[in-house]
């Protein structure tokens, strides 16, 4: 049994490769471990605001002395960073919007990475306060960029995991989707990829001998 988060943050709902990539995923995760619950975050349906001052400060701010507007900037972090730790699977679908994340992306990421929260400083330098998440990202892209120095995202998103301490992740690519002689073979080629790792994140059947 897995409860997963699925984030999905591309602008196109369900026409979205890499929306269709992470659901399909999800159902394989699912089917797999029976009694799994999914909560899905849809961040272009519901976008949250970009990070300001104001939120910003009313982290700063002692709980106890918050005004009720910090209260409720406050609130919108916390939800988010509760709603994380209640689970041990993270599935993001990230489409490439000019060569980044999306920003509906951003605006999550900005208001979990907490220091306090999700991590903290020490001498040595940041330390994860996020364990036992295993995260799952799937990259849906027009042009081709894996293992170039074009690929900005994928090692943002693996550092930015890894600062909460989230450092078991894999990666599963679509890649060269707006060219019609590759798009279907990119497709199948991660759908393959994704059965793999559904598959690898199924317990083995343990049977008691009698």
């Amino acid at each position: 049994m897995k409860r997963i988060l699925f984030i999905r943050s591309s602008l196109f709902s369900d026409n979205s490769a890499s929306n269709q990539l992470g659901d399909r995923f999800v159902q394989e995760l699912v089917v797999r471990n029976p009694g799994s619950t999914v909560t899905t975050l849809d961040l272009a349906g519901a976008p949250l605001p970009h990070l300001d001052a104001d939120e910003f400060l009313s982290w700063q701010t002692d709980p106890a002395e918050r005004s009720d507007s910090q209260q409720a900037l406050a609130n919108v972090s916390d939800r988010l960073i509760d709603q994380l730790f209640a689970h041990d699977t993270l599935v993001l679908a990230i489409p490439m919007y000019n060569m980044g994340i999306p920003s509906t992306l951003k605006t999550w990421i900005d208001r979990v990475v907490r220091a306090g929260k999700t991590f903290r400083y020490t001498s040595e330098g940041p330390a994860g306060l996020v364990e036992d998440i295993d995260a799952y990202l799937l990259f849906a892209r027009g042009g081709n960029y894996k293992d170039t120095p074009l690929d900005t995202q994928t090692g943002y998103m693996k550092g930015i995991l890894g600062l909460m301490g989230i450092h078991n992740t894999e990666t599963v690519f679509a890649e060269g989707l707006a060219r019609s002689d590759q798009r279907e073979s990119a497709l199948e080629d991660a759908r393959r990829h994704i059965l793999k790792l559904a598959e690898a994140a199924t317990p083995e059947v343990q049977y008691a001998i009698t």
